[in-house]
């Protein structure tokens, strides 16, 4: 067992690493996307449903970096306008696009901290969110037709497989059709930029997954 004074000790040399590691100049990385969430924890966080705020770049060169870890709350602008101005501070380019859930404050603070950002919601998130709409014994079959569409090659073909879930689910289960094309423009966004960035997009959401 460790002795109180070398978990203090541990504990001062973690911290001291930490705010150099979120101190730390971001100069001359070039983010492509960056990915927002809120995750919640079940210890080391005093406040009422305060979670952990993460941003990951996902660079020009295919590279994920992770650029912040900061308690805070998943739901307000004004947390996540102090990330991203914090970043942008330690010399962070500005993003084309920016992914997300639909709920997180981080759009309001994108209006405001990098109003030219386009935005892309979370497949990960929307998957789960229209899984949830279902019957367990329906779910299976529709995570892989979910799973199929941010994967299209065209937006067309995406669009496709949109009427193929909804000519399967939607007449049955309406409101799964309904959650999957809520705020779809945004669910799109990402095939308005070259093909060769969209590997950034094809891999599993590094902050969460389904």
């Amino acid at each position: 067992p460790l002795s109180p004074s070398s978990i203090e000790r541990l504990r001062a040399k973690w911290v001291a690493e930490f705010e150099a590691w979120r101190s730390r100049s971001l100069r001359g990385l070039e983010p492509v996307y960056l990915w927002a969430d809120g995750i919640y924890v079940k210890a080391g966080l005093e406040k009422e449903k305060a979670a952990l705020l993460v941003i990951v770049a996902g660079l020009r060169d295919g590279r994920k970096v992770v650029l912040a870890v900061e308690s805070g709350y998943r739901e307000s602008a004004e947390a996540w306008g102090q990330l991203l101005r914090d970043l942008l501070a330690r010399g962070m380019r500005a993003p084309r696009l920016v992914v997300a859930d639909g709920h997180l404050g981080i759009w309001a603070a994108l209006a405001q901290v990098l109003p030219g950002v386009q935005e892309q919601r979370c497949w990960n998130h929307k998957i789960i969110n229209v899984l949830d709409t279902l019957p367990k014994k329906q779910q299976s079959e529709a995570r892989e037709l979910l799973r199929k569409i941010p994967y299209a090659s065209t937006r067309a073909k995406a669009e496709e497989l949109r009427e193929k879930f909804r000519s399967r689910f939607g007449q049955e289960q309406p409101k799964a059709a309904e959650t999957l094309e809520r705020d779809w423009e945004r669910m799109v966004a990402f095939y308005a930029f070259p093909k060769e960035h969209w590997k950034h997009l094809r891999t599993t959401n590094p902050v969460e997954s389904p």
